[in-house]
């Protein structure tokens, strides 16, 4: 059975969870606190601490997911953190991510988040996947469209892998 790593799993991850779920995944949601993990765990999921900032924390829960999905596009914080979140962290999870048995990943490329910050993050899950060829789902839908989560689910499960 596939699992999925949603990370910043909040509502709209647990909606895209829920949407997995339906589609026969097992899925596994972050979140930095307690608080979240037992609204991930209530909504029928699996929740486990993790942050982004430290992608070790990530990297921890990736050892049976077919699917990682960085679910940060609205993500807050100061600019710099959330830079770093979409540029140097995730390039060392993309990195070390090819040791795992993970084999699609999905990028949130809209948001809430500064436009050259998400593009920033698009860039290195493309290099990524030219590089190492990690199949790759850029998730291009705001998350206010009324089938976002359905369609995005519908472009991880169509990821070969």
């Amino acid at each position: 059975m596939a699992r999925a790593l949603i990370v910043a799993c909040g509502c709209s991850g647990r909606e895209l969870g829920a949407s997995l779920a339906e589609r026969g995944w097992q899925v596994r949601g972050t979140s930095r606190s307690v608080d979240g993990v037992a609204a991930i765990d209530a909504a029928g999921l699996e929740g486990a601490l993790a942050d982004p900032d430290r992608p070790g924390t990530v990297l921890d829960l990736v050892g049976d997911v077919t699917a990682v999905i960085w679910l940060l596009g609205s993500a807050r914080g100061d600019p710099e953190q959330l830079e770093a979140i979409h540029g140097p962290r995730l390039e060392h999870l993309l990195a070390r991510l090819v040791d795992t048995p993970v084999r699609a990943f999905a990028y949130e490329e809209v948001g809430t988040v500064a436009e050259e910050t998400l593009a920033m993050g698009r860039a290195a899950v493309v290099r990524a996947a030219e590089t190492w060829r990690i199949p790759v789902a850029i998730l291009e839908r705001a998350r206010d469209r009324p089938s976002w989560a359905s369609d995005a689910a519908e472009r991880i499960t169509a990821s070969p892998g």
